[in-house]
Order: structure tokens, then sequence, then C-alpha cells
């Protein structure tokens, strides 16, 4: 008899147990909630439970069903942002409460190792001003963050081993760079909490995050995961895995736009190919989240040798970046050309990553939060008139100006043998745009700007905003 006592009480304690409902790490106490919303909430509970759903700044109760096989999804209107903490109850006869919850804006930080880089940096590769940064962080009282950890998976997966942590001077060494310097930048001056999911690998290419649909209607990749292995025997470029395993976690989850800085490893693919998959998976990730045309902001990749300072590879690539930004409805592009420094020409992990977050914060803070005041665009080439021995170039997005009259550094010129020399630039007095003179070159016919692997300019805009490299050219 005690036997089937025992044996009874753990089939209930078994019941009870399935009965509790359970939540994907990325819904837990501290994260923030994208404002002003409905903000999707999802997890498990007994096949066809009835979930209730409770918040703390609101007497509205959520419902859903879970199916046969346990899974449930609702929504709660969230509250304008604020820095009250918020809390959420789920009751299926047994309650479960999140606590420590803000409202405010939320963003995901996605791409490769640059966006995955840590304040505290790398080894052998540190972010300017550590110390300063991490003092600093006590500021930053509305900042939170949650890691993805990088999983490789054949399938698509649900969830991921993972938790919000808030900013202070403790937590922010672990934080993307790029995602913390866009948050404290967005948060300050919309005084208001960010959120960052970051969800990134680094050396991952583009195809690493594309669907298996996608990939088989738009690409050779093999799917096979033995051919994907015999193909990549590196794991970090391998397509498919890297968005099963590491983005796939995230799409339920409610969120304002997306951060993304990848390319390095794309370096060297045939041309447009990376522009037309980079809009791909834009497209891709805007249907997987169901929040329509969310903004999407992206880092062209900085200066690197790439086995060759003098080659165009690279620049190659960022010219591709450029394209895919008439590919991309409602994206925006910063250029980092300034962002090396000349001793990390064999650097692929550039040490000024403040000037990254930032420069992605204004187009934020322009673009999505309406804030006119701040100039947000790098200039741009926009067209070239030749007069006898002199090229003279006009540019988009000056904003009045340029930040030197004189001495302006990375232009080159050939004539119609198309070998390129340096050239002297400046700018000119009657609104002609840019001078450009070569001795070497009595009649141009093509101008390039940093349109090498490796080549610093000094031309910014009158907000400081560098020139994106560029060519009059298409040679190949």
């Amino acid at each position: 008899m005690k036997r089937f006592i025992f044996f009874v009480g753990l089939a209930l304690a078994a019941t009870m147990a399935q009965a509790k409902v359970t939540l994907p790490h990325l819904l837990g106490d501290h994260m923030i909630l994208q404002q002003n919303t409905d903000a999707r909430l999802w997890g498990k509970a007994a096949p066809n439970a009835t979930v209730r759903v409770t918040v703390s700044w609101s007497t509205a109760v959520s419902t859903a069903k879970a199916d046969a096989q346990g899974n449930w999804k609702t929504s709660v209107h969230t509250p304008k942002a604020s820095f009250d903490e918020l809390s959420i109850t789920f009751d299926d006869g047994e309650k479960l409460t999140l606590n420590g919850i803000l409202s405010g804006e939320v963003w995901v930080a996605a791409g490769q190792s640059n966006m995955e880089m840590p304040v505290r940096g790398f080894g052998n590769c540190p972010v300017v001003d550590y110390n300063q940064v991490v003092a600093d962080a006590a500021l930053s009282k509305g900042v939170r963050y949650v890691k993805i950890p990088s999983i490789m998976r054949a399938t698509p997966q649900e969830d991921a081993d993972c938790h919000w942590e808030v900013i202070n001077p403790n937590t922010v060494a672990e934080a993307s760079a790029t995602g913390y310097f866009f948050a404290r930048m967005v948060s300050r001056t919309l005084d208001t909490p960010v959120g960052i999911i970051e969800a990134n690998k680094g050396g991952s290419r583009v195809e690493s995050w594309l669907t298996e649909e996608n990939l088989k209607r738009y690409t050779d990749e093999p799917l096979d995961t033995l051919q994907i292995v015999e193909k990549y025997p590196t794991d970090w470029v391998r397509p498919l895995y890297w968005g099963n395993g590491t983005f796939h976690p995230i799409l339920n989850y409610t969120v304002k736009g997306i951060l993304f800085y990848q390319g390095c490893s794309n370096v060297g693919d045939p041309a447009n190919q990376y522009s037309e998959r980079l809009a791909l998976l834009v497209k891709q990730w805007r249907e997987q989240f169901g929040l329509g045309d969310i903004p999407f902001y992206f880092v062209q990749i900085a200066p690197y040798y790439y086995d060759n300072a003098e080659a165009d590879n690279g620049a190659r690539l960022r010219e591709q970046q450029y394209r895919a930004l008439s590919l991309i409805p409602n994206s925006d592009l910063i250029c980092l050309n300034d962002a090396v420094y000349p001793y990390e020409i064999y650097q692929i992990h550039p040490a000024q990553k403040q000037k990254a977050g930032e420069r992605l914060a204004f187009l934020a803070l322009n673009e999505t939060y309406g804030l006119k005041g701040i100039n947000a665009k790098s200039p741009s080439f926009k067209e070239m008139k030749i007069e006898g021995s002199k090229v003279y170039v006009q540019l988009n997005d000056t904003y009045g100006g340029l930040n030197r009259m004189i001495g302006l550094e990375g232009f080159e010129v050939a004539g119609a043998d198309r070998v390129f020399h340096s050239a002297e630039a400046n700018a000119t007095w009657d609104n002609r745009g840019i001078e450009i003179s070569c001795p070497e070159v009595p009649n141009p016919v093509a101008v390039r700007y940093c349109f090498r692997n490796f080549q610093l300019g000094n031309v910014t805009n009158m907000a400081g905003l560098p020139l994106f490299p560029f060519r009059s050219d298409d040679w190949e």
C-alpha cells in the first residue's frame, strides 16, 4: 500500500511539474520590453492548459491556450518608456513572476566578431578608453543586454541559454562594445531604457544566417551536414547553422530594429553577390520577426590588409555594402574609414568601437526617432567633371562643407591606361567641389578615394563623418 501511495505521489508530482508554465530564457528578470506596443510573450505549459498573464502596470489580463504540444503565445500592451521597474505574472494554476522589467527601446546587435567584440576587447585587441568606459557605465542606468550563445544547429532552435544583464561597472565589460555604445547614446539622448539582444558569431558569412529555404532557392551552398563540413572545415563560415542556433531563438521577441556589423568573411565574393544576399537576409529577418520593415542599420567594414594592403578586394566588398542601401528599404550605412589607426593595418578588430556604436546611434536618432538636429550621414560620391588636367568631384551629405580646405588625402586618378596615381586634392572656394590633379596623369578619366584594402583618408563633412570610399570607374 505504501509503495502504491509512493508511486501515485511521484506521478502527481510529475504532472504538477509538467503543468507549471515555463518560459524561454529570453523572457526573464530585468528584460527590456519594446515600449508602446503589443509585446509578444510565449512559452510552454501543460497541453491545452490556459495561461493567464497579468502585469503590474495595468489591470488588463491576457490569456493564451496551450496547444497539444503545450506551446502558447500571447501579447501584452506595454507602457510608455520609463525607468520604473515592472513585473509580469504567468498563471496556469501555479504562478511564475518576472521582476525588474523596464519598458523602453529594444535593438538586435547582429553580425560577426566586430559586433561580438566586448568592451573588454579581445586578446591584443583593446577597446579605446576601457577604464573610462567602465567607470562611466555607472551612469547607464537604463541599458541592459542579453547575449545569445553562439551555437551551431542543423535545425532552427526555439530557445537559448541566456539571461539579461543590467549594465553597471561590473557587467559592462562583457557587453558588445558596438552595441553598448549605441545603446548608451540612444538611452541618454532620449532619456529612455535601451535593451540590446546580441546574436552574432565571429567570422560568420552572410550565408551563415540564411534559412535552408533561402539557401536552397538563391545559392548553391551545400545543405547536407557532411557536405557542409567537407566544404567548410572551419566552422564559423558554415552556412545555415548559425542562424538556426544563434538567431532563430530571438524571433518571437518584439524589437525596434536591427544593427548589423559583418562582411569581412565575404571579401572576395563575386560582384553583386554580397549585396543581393544581404538584401535577402534583411527581407528574411523582417518576415521572421513579423514586425514590418523595421529599421536596419549596418556598418561598412573598416580598412584592413586582406593579404595585400594595395589590392581592392576589401574595397569592393565595401562597395557592395554601399550598393545594398539601394536594395534594402528603411536601411542606412555608417562609414568607418577614419576609425582605424595606421598601426592597425593587420588588426581585423579596430579599437575605436565608440565611433561604430555612436554612428549607428546617430542614424537611429535621426531616422527612427526623428531628431533632425543630428546630422547622421557620411558624405558620398555624387558626380565628377573633368576639365583639362583637373577632376572636380561633388559630394552628397556635406552639411554645408568639408572639414578642411586643403590637404585632402586619399584621392587617386588614372588616365586611359587605368593606372592610378596619388593625387593632390583641395576644396574649391567657388562651390565647384573638390579639385583633384596629378602631374603623372595630364588627361584623367577616373578618380578613386580610399579604394584599396587599407587606405586611410582624411575627408569628413561638417558633422565630422568620414567620406565613403568610392570609385568613378567600373573597371575590373
